[in-house]
């Protein structure tokens, strides 16, 4: 699942090619939209909150989708007439929303979610979600006391629930916690300086929307961008022992959490 730095990094991308200029093209294939067109409208911003991605428009809606897994926005170059070209990846049926510019296409390729809904409801939308911890008011505290109050339920699967703190997903929580030297099943409520550990994956994740591409490290050689994440089985680059992986949270939605036995031994 993209995480929250490549949403940020989608974010910039999009309002790059569409925001500010009326849309000369628009398709969707997804149930509730079929007979929505968008054309002529103005994208005036373009945000990322946690895993979502939210085109606000000049008519009072919001056009929101979530990537879930596989999805992606591809930007290509538009056609005259400010439509797709021949080649286009909007052709294909794995297009499900496609705007498009004079100068620019977007492509929302395999989303996993797509909604229009009025621009003053999106926050009540949102409010099922955790706080955002890349966003620029994200208060640790209040984040802390949200990851404490689930107790015994492991820090690892906590900090991939959207619904407790927004934006981080595996990648972010293996590597924060192996900086923060704890293990991902630690019981949420015992781990030190929660606040301290949410400021950390905030920083961490930022720092990647900046990066040339993207990074948990700082470091973008390949092969150096993650530091136990994905790294099973080799050693791990603070004391050599071997990484390992569990799995946190609850089938079917659990997930993989690479971690130092050594390093994270509580």
């Amino acid at each position: 699942m993209p995480e929250g730095d490549i949403l940020r990094r989608v974010a910039i991308r999009l309002n790059q090619a569409l925001t500010g200029y009326p849309l000369t093209y628009c398709l969707f294939r997804w149930p509730t939209l079929g007979g929505v067109d968008l054309t002529g409208q103005v994208i005036e911003q373009i945000e990322a909150y946690g895993k979502h991605v939210l085109m606000h428009l000049d008519s009072g809606y919001t056009l929101r989708t979530h990537l879930r897994m596989d999805g992606a926005w591809i930007v290509e170059k538009a056609a005259d007439g400010g439509r797709p070209g021949p080649g286009s990846r909007a052709r294909s049926w794995n297009a499900r929303a496609v705007v498009g510019t004079q100068k620019w296409v977007a492509i929302g390729h395999k989303l996993g979610m797509a909604d229009l809904l009025r621009t003053r409801d999106v926050q009540r939308l949102l409010a099922p979600l955790g706080p955002d911890v890349m966003a620029p008011d994200f208060d640790p505290v209040d984040g802390a006391a949200r990851v404490a109050a689930q107790g015994d339920r492991g820090i690892g699967a906590t900090l991939l629930d959207q619904h407790v703190v927004a934006g981080i997903g595996t990648i972010y929580m293996a590597e924060s916690l192996f900086h923060w030297r704890v293990r991902p099943d630690r019981p949420a409520r015992t781990v030190p300086d929660l606040p301290g550990l949410l400021t950390y994956a905030g920083e961490i994740l930022r720092r990647s929307v900046q990066a040339r591409t993207p990074t948990a490290t700082g470091n973008t050689a390949p092969g150096q961008a993650a530091l136990v994440h994905g790294r099973e089985h080799q050693p791990c680059r603070r004391c050599s022992t071997p990484i390992e992986v569990m799995r946190v949270g609850d089938p079917p939605f659990d997930r993989p959490a690479f971690f130092c036995p050594h390093c994270q031994p509580t």
